[in-house]
């Protein structure tokens, strides 16, 4: 169920006092959370700063509006396509000869810092995107009752209007997906000071 009033102050104020990078950081940092990020975009083909993206909404007692949403994923999906996914394959194409090489690791190294610039002007982009939301196009509401399984939450927001194969995938990819965003939402506490 969605709520159709303006956004609560506290919630969006959480929010624009939160960067999503620093947010995304300490998440990440979690135990248990980097190995369930890798297996959702390895296995799931989920984008992972999608993925911290919309845990950071919720844990402001937010989501994002669906209609808005459907845009600005499109965007963020061509710049992992277009730029990070690039580096993330050269990287890992060079992976066996760094073993043998000292320089071909130097530029492993280097590369590996610049798919990690590539994630972090992702997420700065969804960021902004979040904070741009103003009364002429909402782009995140109110959560407005905290879901009593908020892994399913994020399955059902990072499947929102995705006619991929993700939405066709039987039960048992699905329960492995939610097993991984179980580690994810465990960690996190939806409308924590915006009560």
């Amino acid at each position: 169920m969605r709520d159709s009033n303006t956004l609560d102050s506290t919630r969006l104020q959480r929010l624009q006092q939160t960067p999503l990078w620093d947010f995304a950081l300490t998440l990440y940092a979690t135990p248990g959370v980097e190995a369930a990020c890798l297996k959702l975009q390895d296995e799931a083909g989920l984008d992972v700063c999608e993925v911290l993206f919309h845990c950071w909404l919720y844990s402001c007692g937010l989501e994002a509006e669906p209609k808005a949403l459907a845009s600005q994923r499109e965007q963020r999906c061509l710049w992992q396509c277009q730029v990070t996914e690039v580096l993330r394959g050269l990287r890992q194409d060079l992976k066996a000869s760094a073993s043998e090489s000292e320089s071909v690791k130097a530029l492993r190294e280097t590369i590996k810092q610049a798919e990690l610039m590539a994630e972090r002007e992702n997420i700065q982009r969804w960021q902004a995107w979040a904070w741009a939301s103003s009364s002429d196009e909402q782009r995140v509401v109110n959560v407005v009752e905290k879901s009593p399984d908020a892994a399913k939450w994020l399955l059902n927001q990072l499947l929102l209007d995705q006619g991929s194969h993700q939405a066709e995938d039987g039960t048992k990819e699905k329960n492995e997906w939610l097993c991984s965003l179980q580690t994810l939402t465990c960690q996190l506490d939806p409308h924590q000071g915006a009560r």
